[in-house]
């Protein structure tokens, strides 16, 4: 029996993908084992979203050699559909795998065919994939992949294709299998979710009212937006639906006009900046996570500082940063004014502290309150059980009471120390 070792980089999408690529591989006698030195082959998922992340693949792989000489190694994910047969010059990766061929990564393992990477841009529907993984505590649901924006920093609608999206009547089948099989919570997961159903004449909002009429879901989460995409109508129905969490992740990237524009990204700071006062004001201390660039080509010091005073005196309750990294085949690559790599980093440090405060501000908002939590499967590392709010906090209960496990309950918040957010369950 092969064994086999995996390790996931970058996105929940990704994360999905792992998860049928561990259901494909066990399917066919594979044996999935935790470390490198107990498998026959090491299987990388990568990320390509920086150049520090296809630096910290390709040292994964090369340690994995390192750890065990005899390990088979493949590459799969974003950076092996973007460098494709380039990769196999390094002695260190035995096979490269695409992103859409990965998700029957055994085909290729069994053909011994060492680069199998097709054309993802001409791919025009989504490769429905069941996943049958029944372990976790929340089900994650891909429900969309690709991405039709060419936003001036980003290479990933070349490593994923166009934006696909999958049938509302699979959806919709999976969300009950779920339910039937003593789920929760769904997150929908996806590259831009937003743009589910443009391809099949729909929208998300039709995505959404669906589950809320056909799914005995009791709890779903929504992956990342484009701030363009939460419209009126879908705020308004969100508000009244019972099932969804108000847990909203913005793709911001910058809080300049001036930056925003040079990102080809299409909306002002002013419109979003209304939007989020808009939804903290609808919703009940909603999360609101967001992510920042920073260091994009050209933003002076001036910019950054215009983006530093909007962060702040935004109602974001997180901010997710990292300095901007050049991508080779995007405008952003080509553009002047690129920004001194220590003046990146500080300006992230500067963005880091902002998002440091912010959440603190919104835990501690939420001390005292009652909320309710979806009990994870697995206690934490002294037997309490914890559980994540609606609002996407996660608490650990005062009770060891197994009986609760996978379970909505009520927990009052009393106290956030060292990080951790405490409650008593009511």
């Amino acid at each position: 029996m092969k064994r086999f070792v995996i390790h996931t980089m970058g996105c929940k999408a990704n994360q999905f993908e792992t998860s049928v690529i561990i259901e494909n591989l066990e399917m066919y006698g594979f044996s999935h084992v935790k470390h490198i030195e107990d498998a026959d082959i090491y299987i990388l998922n990568s990320c390509t979203v920086t150049h520090k992340s296809d630096n910290e693949a390709l040292y994964l792989l090369r340690n994995a050699k390192h750890k065990k000489s005899g390990i088979v190694t493949v590459l799969t994910g974003c950076l092996a559909q973007i460098e494709k047969e380039e990769l196999l010059k390094n002695d260190f990766i035995d096979y490269v795998i695409g992103n859409d061929e990965k998700l029957n990564l055994y085909d290729y393992i069994a053909k011994d065919k060492k680069c199998a990477v097709s054309d993802i841009m001409q791919l025009e529907t989504f490769h429905t994939t069941e996943l049958s993984d029944m372990s976790k505590t929340r089900a994650s649901l891909k429900i969309q992949d690709g991405c039709d924006n060419r936003c001036t920093y980003c290479i990933i609608p070349f490593a994923r294709g166009k934006s696909r999206s999958a049938n509302i009547d699979f959806i919709i089948d999976q969300i009950n299998n779920f339910s039937a099989h003593g789920f929760k919570e769904v997150v929908f997961t996806g590259i831009h979710i937003g743009l589910w159903g443009r391809d099949l004449g729909l929208t998300l909002l039709d995505l959404l009212k669906e589950v809320d009429a056909k799914t005995s879901i009791q709890r779903y989460r929504l992956g990342s937006l484009n701030p363009l995409e939460i419209t009126n109508e879908m705020l308004d129905f969100l508000q009244k639906s019972e099932k969804f969490c108000p847990h909203f992740h913005l793709s911001l990237q910058s809080a300049c006009d001036k930056t925003l524009k040079s990102m080809n990204r299409f909306y002002k700071v002013e419109d979003y900046l209304a939007q989020i006062d808009k939804i903290n004001s609808m919703f009940d201390l909603p999360f609101l996570g967001s992510d920042i660039i920073a260091g994009f080509a050209g933003e002076t010091d001036e910019d950054f500082e215009i983006t530093r005073s909007n962060l702040e005196k935004s109602g974001l309750s997180q901010i997710h940063t990292f300095p901007y990294s050049m991508r080779k085949g995007t405008v952003g690559a080509g553009l002047s004014s690129q920004v001194d790599d220590n003046v990146k980093e500080q300006r992230a440090d500067i963005v880091k502290e902002i998002s440091r405060k912010k959440y603190n501000d919104f835990v501690n908002k939420n001390i005292g309150t009652t909320r309710e939590i979806l009990i994870e499967k697995h206690p934490d590392k002294n037997g309490f059980l914890k559980g994540v709010t609606r609002n996407y906090l996660t608490v650990i209960t005062n009770s060891k009471d197994i009986k609760f496990l996978n379970t909505l309950q009520n927990v009052r918040i009393e106290e956030f120390v060292n990080g951790k957010i405490y409650g008593t369950l009511q």
